[in-house]
């Protein structure tokens, strides 16, 4: 199988990719026409990529079988086009959480310490202790509004946990936070408190929108994925319930966040805000590059390093290497994001059969010949091997006379029922 890595990788995801038996091409500096013409050269069956972006052109280019964002988020990929395509899309959820998580802590203190100011007046050859002494809030007791309760969020409350702050959470819609899964075992938070569920009841709460965290925290930090649901999220009537002199995190997407609403809001209210994501942020490593909000007073800026630790990408790497591996092996994708939740399939065709060459062959060309399409199917052999019965999804009830003629057709078909789809039924 072959393998082509068009983004920095790391060099374990290279070698266990070789163990695996596979063919690897890592030309890392590919975009755009260039990745286009090298999946098209290389025939690569697997695409490897983490910030590249990944459209029709290069689904089209080659004989790709699946897409590996060695990474969280794949709003890159064009996902819509690799579903028309058969092509997998796969990702790597949950591996850089502790990463994001640890640079959202750093830019939340930095803010409230603002030490980046600090170290840049020392740089200068200038002390400046009046300005920096007694001025922050501190994060102990503070409330942390958290947006997105995945595994960054969840990362997120711990670490606030430990740090003494409140919290009161939102998830993303149709996901419900569970305030007794909240991680709170931790010695330290057990030291004044009698039992878990106390620090629950009277630590953490759980908010119906957006608005709501924003309204109640004194620092909002954002966890959610980029999406149709969630693009510009925290727009200007969430930033307007923001207190005065509050903090806004995002470590997030820019397509969650009104940077513009934000940038008067810093103006208006005094807030102060730290970003490792931007609007039109350049695809290489690097680049000219101005932000309008990174400008202003009280504004801290990162390079999009959430996810870049040694430790994020040696588990990115090593998952992308589970993933080819296990597609290799089974033709299964672990982590798929692009398979249908749901089918047009409304029935069921149960089919018991001797388990001979060309019976299922018979099926499906009856069906086809009827206009009838097989949704999902899978065929189950019975112990010694003599006898499967399969079940096919299908979109649409079978005649009868159908029913007939394939029993017809094929002497080894020994029973058919055909059920709606869910139906518990054997034969």
């Amino acid at each position: 199988m072959k393998v082509l890595i068009a983004d920095k990788f790391e060099k374990s995801g290279i070698e266990g990719l070789k163990a695996a038996g596979c063919e690897v091409i890592f030309e890392p500096d590919l975009k755009d026409d260039t990745l286009v013409e090298a999946i098209g050269r290389t025939r690569a069956e697997v695409l490897v990529v983490r910030s590249t972006a990944v459209n029709e052109a290069m689904l089209d280019a080659g004989n790709l079988a699946l897409v590996v964002r060695a990474g969280a988020g794949y709003n890159t990929i064009d996902v819509k086009g690799a579903s028309k395509r058969g092509i997998y899309v796969s990702n790597c959820p949950g591996k850089n959480s502790i990463a994001v998580a640890e640079l959202a802590f750093g830019l939340m203190i930095g803010l409230d310490r603002r030490i980046p100011d600090n170290v840049a007046e020392l740089r200068l050859g200038k002390w400046n202790k009046k300005e920096y002494s007694s001025k922050s809030k501190g994060l102990h007791g503070q409330t942390l509004g958290i947006l997105g309760f995945g595994s960054i969020g969840q990362e997120i409350a711990k670490r606030a946990l430990a740090f003494g702050m409140n919290l009161v959470i939102w998830s993303e819609m149709g996901v419900r936070v569970d305030r007794d899964a909240i991680p709170v075992d931790l010695p330290l938070l057990l030291q004044f408190r009698p039992t878990s569920a106390a620090i629950i009841a009277e630590r953490i709460s759980v908010a119906d929108t957006p608005g709501e965290v924003a309204e109640k925290c004194d620092i909002l930090t954002i966890h959610v994925a980029a999406g149709p649901l969630t693009k510009n999220l925290v727009s200007e009537a969430v930033i307007a319930r923001l207190k005065p002199g509050a903090y806004v995190i995002n470590t997030a997407r820019p397509d969650v966040l009104d940077y513009k609403a934000l940038a008067k809001a810093v103006k208006e209210k005094n807030l102060r805000v730290a970003v490792d994501v931007y609007p039109g942020e350049p695809a290489s490593a690097t680049a000219e590059f101005a932000s309008p909000i990174i400008g202003l007073p009280g504004v801290y800026g990162t390079h999009h390093i959430g996810a870049s630790t040694d430790q994020a990408q040696e588990a990115i790497a090593a998952e992308t290497v589970r993933i080819v591996q296990t597609f290799k092996q089974t033709g299964r994708v672990p982590n798929v994001v692009n398979l249908a939740k749901k089918t047009p399939a409304i029935y069921t065709m149960i089919v018991r059969h001797k388990d001979q060459p060309g019976v299922l062959a018979c099926v499906f060309g009856k069906l086809g010949r009827a206009g009838i399409n097989a949704q999902e199917t899978e065929n189950i052999i019975f112990e010694s091997a003599e006898a499967a019965i399969a079940r096919i999804n299908i979109d649409n009830e079978v005649p009868a006379e159908i029913v007939a003629s394939i029993k017809d057709s094929c002497p080894q078909i020994m029973d058919i029922i055909v059920v709606p789809l869910g139906t518990p039924a054997t034969v």
